[in-house]
């Protein structure tokens, strides 16, 4: 399946309103991670109420015990506060990296805006170093739009 006809199927589950939210959710971490081989963990995390931290809401791969990130912690925490979205081709580079599996070369972390807030983030962890291109940054900003439409 190309990127392209995946945006489509993501759409569809999002748009979905038979299901809940959250079950949307795990059904495009699920989408992504099984049809993109070098996505090997695919998660939402989301602002904690009032405070500032992350909090995961949704993820298709191994468990992770960082199912809260304190803002500016890790490759998450940095997008929270930076707004921006950060594509990192080695982990082992990044001093701020939180490490969730032995085995993740790679990350990228993009914003989710809901009228103009940064609530939340898509992050895919990945065991290829260097896979994430631009057309990975544009579609995952395409996911982005689409769940903050359901959520705004």
């Amino acid at each position: 399946m190309t990127l392209q006809e995946i945006q489509v199927k993501a759409t569809e589950l999002i748009q979905n309103e038979q299901l809940s939210i959250d079950h949307r959710l795990n059904e495009v971490c699920s989408l992504l991670k099984e049809n993109i081989s070098y996505y090997n963990w695919v998660g939402f995390y989301f602002k904690n109420g009032d405070k500032r931290e992350l909090k995961l809401r949704a993820y298709a791969g191994e468990p992770t015990e960082h199912t809260i990130i304190p803002f500016g912690k890790g490759i998450c925490g940095q997008v929270a506060e930076s707004n921006a979205n950060f594509v990192v081709p080695n982990v082992q580079e990044q001093d701020n990296y939180i490490s969730c599996n032995i085995n993740v070369k790679s990350e990228i972390v993009i914003p989710l805006f809901v009228n103009g807030e940064n609530i939340g983030q898509i992050d895919i962890d990945s065991n290829t170093p260097d896979p994430f291109t631009k057309e990975d940054e544009t579609f995952l900003e395409n996911i982005n739009k689409e769940v903050a439409n359901i959520l705004g």
